[in-house]
């Protein structure tokens, strides 16, 4: 406690005991005590609300000196901030006072030189790499050269031995392979002979009958006059009748492919020749053609529509056929923008028992499908067919009433299962079914078969005439060694000339092997040398390479600088921005502190007055007790005293008026009142002890105002 409240103490003590004096010489002692106790309530009261005003300002206080801890914390880190951009903006300065372009320009240089130093490494490592592939190839190679001299010599001598013997025999079957070449090509020559002799022989007539007949039919078809036609169509039977006179010559049994352009060729020209001469027959005088183009759409057709997909026009058996391809051949008149009809012939197939079987692919099979097709589809169309193949073959401009059939060519092919396909297509210039058209000539058309046969013939014959000669000098060679061999087993021991011979061929073969040695002797020095040579460039590459890294290591060095001096400005901007930023963040981190402090100094000030205002009330309390204890003790005096002298009792009247007075010039409202107080009697005495309680506080009051004041303005 400091001295002015001490004093202030003092004088509150004083008034106290002064009103005690005042309290004995008061008759109403019992009111006055009640009013001491009610004082007493109120002072309690206070000091304990002043104590709660205490630690609410105490937990203002602890927060405002987090707060200002935080603030702190907040300048030291952009202090810290500041002090990097520094640092920062020093280096670009300093990066900025170099970044001349001569500096740059010397910079720049020294990256050029140093790219050179790295090109150059890299070429030694290139070079170096090549040297060790070169070696790497020598040592493979002397490695190889050295196995392939061992691998020879060890089979140099059986392979002499076999040598004569592998000749001739390889010779004979050549001999062999050759003549049947020549038998083969003399078979084909035939054949195409043969074909020559077919086209000329083979034809189909028609009786008048017939002729008339199929007309009559084809012009108002009905059941009457279908079997009119049928009468004198003859059916199977005329078929049969047809095939038996077919010309037969063992020429023909040849194998062929029927989708050989050649053989096409040949089935398409004697297919054509056929219809053209029955079309003459009936009246007609515009004809069929063939061409190469007609047959390549023909088996392209077949094998898209028929074999890829597995479609078996007459099935395997009597009752399983799945009949034409309908959809297969609109798509394909739609690929070939063209009219397309297609007739079928059980081709080589022939039925046993009610199942397919298909024949040998032979050319005499395949012309004679061609023909017994074209017979059956004329005289044993009738049924379900309603001689719709026989229309096919007569109708001019129009097949099976389908308009667009005025240039038509016919092409041929077979499926996989055996079955014929004659597909009949319009020719336009714009499908180009009709270009590449064969001669319908017999000999001509026959003629491309006997001159692939003619020229293989040929060429067979040239062969097996060189085999033969070989076969000559390889049987010739086998002779002369048997001979030798035969003279060597029979010579005589005793023979010195044999036995001379024999020496001279062992050293030879003594000389024969140190020479192999030698050689395989040198091949494995090279190898070793190889070898040492490899790992002696496989160091240098490892050196080149290590000297490559460190040259681009160096490169980036250079590249790094001349980066730093070139973008000097944009660096030197950046950290100028950067420092700036800093220091404007120190800024507002410091004017934070301040006002944190400022927080700080009100919530110490106010904890301050609290604990003051505790330290008051707790006096007022203890004065109060005082007061109580002086006037229960003097209660027994007053009744001894009662008799003191006026002058005494005025006196102490005047020093407590006195006193009021002193206290009423520091405070007018209390001034004010006092000239409304009795200055007589025990009433004076009275409302004076209140007037010193109520001037007390009213110092108090006083005091912790300046006290306040006086710590803001601190």
């Amino acid at each position: 406690m400091n001295k002015k409240k001490m004093i202030r103490l003092t004088a509150l003590v004083g008034v106290a005991t002064a009103t005690g004096v005042v309290a004995v010489a008061n008759q109403a002692h019992a009111a006055t005590t009640t009013t001491t106790e009610t004082t007493n309530q109120t002072t309690n009261a206070s000091v304990e609300s002043t104590q709660a005003a205490v630690d609410a300002a105490q937990s203002a206080f602890d927060t405002a000196q987090t707060s200002v801890d935080n603030a702190q914390a907040n300048v030291t880190s952009a202090s810290n901030n500041v002090t990097s951009a520094s640092a920062t903006l020093s280096s670009a300065i300093a990066n900025k006072e170099v970044a001349t372009s001569e500096n740059i320009a010397s910079a720049t240089s020294a990256v050029s030189s140093q790219a050179v130093v790295v090109a150059s490494a890299s070429q030694a490592v290139s070079e170096q790499a090549g040297v060790v592939s070169a070696a790497a190839s020598v040592q493979a190679s002397a490695l190889s050269a050295a196995e392939a001299t061992l691998t020879s010599d060890q089979s140099t001598a059986a392979n002499n031995l076999s040598a004569a013997e592998s000749a001739a025999s390889s010779a004979s079957a050549a001999v062999s392979s050759d003549q049947a070449a020549v038998d083969n090509a003399q078979a084909a020559v035939a054949s195409a002979q043969a074909i020559v002799e077919v086209q000329s022989s083979d034809v189909i007539n028609m009786s008048a009958a017939y002729i008339t007949a199929l007309k009559n039919y084809l012009a108002n078809p009905s059941s009457a006059k279908a079997a009119a036609l049928q009468e004198v169509a003859k059916g199977a039977d005329y078929v049969k009748e047809l095939q038996q006179k077919f010309k037969s010559d063992a020429s023909l049994d040849v194998v062929v492919d029927p989708s050989d352009p050649t053989v096409q060729e040949a089935l398409s020209v004697y297919a054509v020749n056929l219809i053209n001469h029955l079309r003459n027959q009936y009246g007609l005088t515009t004809a069929f053609g063939a061409s190469a183009n007609a047959n390549v759409a023909a088996l392209d057709f077949v094998k898209k529509y028929y074999d890829y997909e597995n479609w078996n026009i007459f099935g395997t058996t009597v009752s399983d056929g799945q009949g034409h391809n309908k959809n297969g051949l609109d798509a394909y008149a739609v690929q070939l923008n063209t009219s397309i009809a297609e007739d079928a012939g059980s081709g080589l197939t022939t039925w046993v028992n009610g199942k397919a079987t298909m024949a040998t692919t032979t050319l005499h099979n395949l012309l004679y499908a061609v023909y017994s097709d074209i017979a059956t589809m004329l005289f044993d169309d009738g049924g379900t067919n309603n001689w719709s193949h026989a229309q096919s073959i007569f109708e001019d401009g129009t097949i099976l009433g389908t308009d667009g059939f005025n240039n038509v060519y016919l092409g041929v092919a077979f499926d996989k299962y055996g079955y014929a396909h004659y597909e009949l297509y319009n020719a336009t210039e714009g499908n180009r079914l009709g270009n590449n058209a064969y001669s319908l000539d017999v000999q001509t058309a026959a003629q491309p078969l006997l001159t692939n046969a003619q020229a293989t013939l040929a060429s067979a014959k040239a062969s097996l005439q060189r085999m033969t000669t070989n076969l000559m000098v390889a049987k010739a060679a086998v002779v002369a060694a048997q001979d030798q061999l035969a003279a060597l087993e029979n010579s005589s021991a005793s023979d010195s000339a044999a036995v001379t011979a024999a020496r001279t061929q062992l050293e030879s073969a003594k000389t024969s092997y140190q020479t192999a040695l030698a050689t395989y002797q040198q091949k494995e020095a090279a190898l070793e040398k190889a070898n040492d040579e490899l790992a002696n460039v496989q160091a240098s590459l490892e050196a080149a390479q290590a000297t490559l890294a460190t040259a681009k290591a160096k490169l980036a060095e250079l590249e790094e600088t001349v980066a730093n001096l070139t973008n000097a400005d944009q660096l030197l901007a950046a950290a100028q921005a950067a420092y700036e930023q800093a220091v404007a963040n120190l800024t507002v981190a410091t004017g934070n502190l301040e006002a944190a402090q400022v927080d700080l100094a009100k919530a110490e000030a106010q904890l301050a007055l609290a604990e003051e205002a505790v330290e008051q009330a707790e006096a007022r309390a203890e004065i109060a007790t005082q007061v109580d204890q002086q006037l229960n003790g003097s209660n027994a005096n007053d009744r001894q005293s009662a008799g003191q002298d006026a002058t005494s009792l005025k006196t102490n009247g005047r020093a407590l008026t006195a006193t009021v007075a002193t206290a009423s010039a520091a405070n007018p409202k209390r001034g004010a009142d006092q000239g409304r107080l009795p200055q007589t009697g025990a009433d004076n005495q009275e409302a004076s002890a209140m007037a010193l309680v109520g001037l007390g506080m009213l110092g108090m009051a006083t005091g912790l105002y300046g006290y306040k004041k006086k710590k803001l303005t601190k």
